[in-house]
């Protein structure tokens, strides 16, 4: 039976190579398969803005992970395929690391345009080879209001915290203004265990998994403690902290960019973003990235790396902002006429990315149906040690049994910034 569906799959293909052959309109056209920008908008966006400009003739088609996943094992399955450049999340193209050509050549044809070194790094997908390339990113930030900047500690920069330096400025902010001042999205719909995940654990830990109940997790913990003592108990209901930020309750704040856009667009003169802070082992944060790639079966090659390489360009990089909302990978000088939030945000974005202690911990990868429970453990910890105030040390190892259980039942092998593991990554 398994024999019959993939005969059918590839006969499929061979008929969907036949048919785009034979159509005249597109037999010179780039294929461009993503599973990005697929709101219609966007969509229409990407072949006006940011194709268009190409000078070839490019078919933009965007679409869900099932479909495009699908076509792509098929076509590789067939050794033939129509399918000239890809484009989706970094976890996406980790199922095709056998299968992508080395974009290396382009990385190094791209002049004095400067990507991103740590995500370039992270498109070799563990090779020597550049696997894909960066495309767009968004993340998560920290934001502030200006009237907070006045009661940083002595030294510190804002744009280069320490932990300990937002424990000591929530401190004097909490007792000069009469209440907490910082406020984390803990409510239902927060984005909570994605800060416990990418920001905490990376940044003190060096691991998202692997030292789930280290000794040096451990020690997050405590300092996550002294945190939430100046953290504002209203947190617990927070699940955009812009609306906080808007209505002052709240001076500085942590929160995906896109939750944060309209405190920058009704006041921006009033905020500022910047990043993560950094802990002893780096400054964790949580990239969402979308690389281009080209698979080995890519019909033309060499049109396919020039259209990679103009979607590397700084001015298309920009018109891919503006068609999709995901920031440049690459070296920009943001234009005026863009949303307030977007510039706001964009110049944090590029400080996180581009510090010489940037952690980054990627979102989770293979866990299928698991990733609710998953993200479940990081809440669950949370609240048990930060508001029911459990002993830090009985959470962890009750919680990373329930951890260890999920990462064996997917066999989802480890990601950054824990090291590759073959089969289900291990908690220690």
């Amino acid at each position: 039976m398994k024999s019959n569906r993939l005969a059918g799959v590839v006969s499929a293909v061979a008929l969907s190579v036949a048919a785009f052959a034979a159509s005249g309109a597109h037999a010179q056209s780039l294929l461009f398969w993503s599973t990005q920008a697929t709101p219609l908008e966007e969509g229409q966006k990407m072949r006006d803005l940011v194709l268009k400009p190409f000078g070839a003739p490019v078919e933009f088609q965007s679409m869900d992970a099932g479909p495009f996943n699908t076509r792509i094992k098929a076509e590789l399955q067939a050794n033939k395929g129509t399918i000239a450049v890809i484009g989706g999340l970094h976890g996406e193209f980790t199922v095709y690391e056998k299968n992508l050509t080395d974009l290396s050549d382009v990385a190094k044809g791209l002049g004095d345009v400067k990507v991103n070194e740590t995500f370039a790094k992270l498109g070799k997908l563990g090779t020597d080879q550049q696997k894909y390339l960066p495309w767009m990113q968004a993340t998560y930030l920290m934001a502030a209001n200006k009237k907070a900047l006045e009661y940083l500690p002595a030294g510190a920069d804002v744009n280069a915290l320490t932990y300990d330096q937002l424990i000591a400025w929530g401190k004097t902010l909490k007792e000069k203004t009469g209440g907490p001042k910082i406020g984390i999205p803990a409510g239902p719909r927060g984005l909570l265990a994605r800060f416990v995940q990418g920001y905490l654990y990376p940044s003190f830990t060096d691991s998202m998994v692997t030292k789930f109940r280290s000794a040096e997790a451990e020690k997050m913990w405590g300092t996550m403690k002294s945190l939430w003592a100046e953290t504002n108990p209203a947190s617990t209901s927070y699940n955009f902290m812009q609306e906080a930020l808007l209505t002052d309750e709240v001076w500085v704040v942590w929160d995906h960019a896109a939750r944060l856009q309209e405190a920058f667009n009704t006041r921006p003169d009033d905020f500022i973003a910047f990043p993560a802070p950094a802990g002893p082992t780096g400054r964790g944060f949580m990239p969402v990235i979308a690389g281009i790639g080209i698979p080995s079966t890519a019909p033309d090659q060499a049109a396919a790396k020039k259209l990679v390489a103009h979607l590397m360009q700084p001015k298309t990089q920009i018109e891919t902002l503006r068609a999709t909302g995901f920031f440049p990978v690459v070296d920009v000088q943001v234009p005026d006429d863009v949303q307030p939030s977007v510039k706001i945000s964009a110049a944090a974005i590029a400080r996180q990315s581009s510090a010489k202690d940037a952690k980054p911990g990627l979102l989770p990868v293979g866990l299928g149906d698991q990733g609710g429970q998953f993200n479940k453990v990081y809440t669950d910890t949370f609240q048990r040690i930060l508001l029911a105030n459990h002993p830090i040390r009985e959470v962890l190892d009750s919680q990373a049994t329930q951890l260890k259980a999920i990462l064996e039942r997917t066999g989802a092998p480890c990601w950054a910034p824990d090291k590759p593991s073959t089969g289900a990554c291990p908690v220690e």
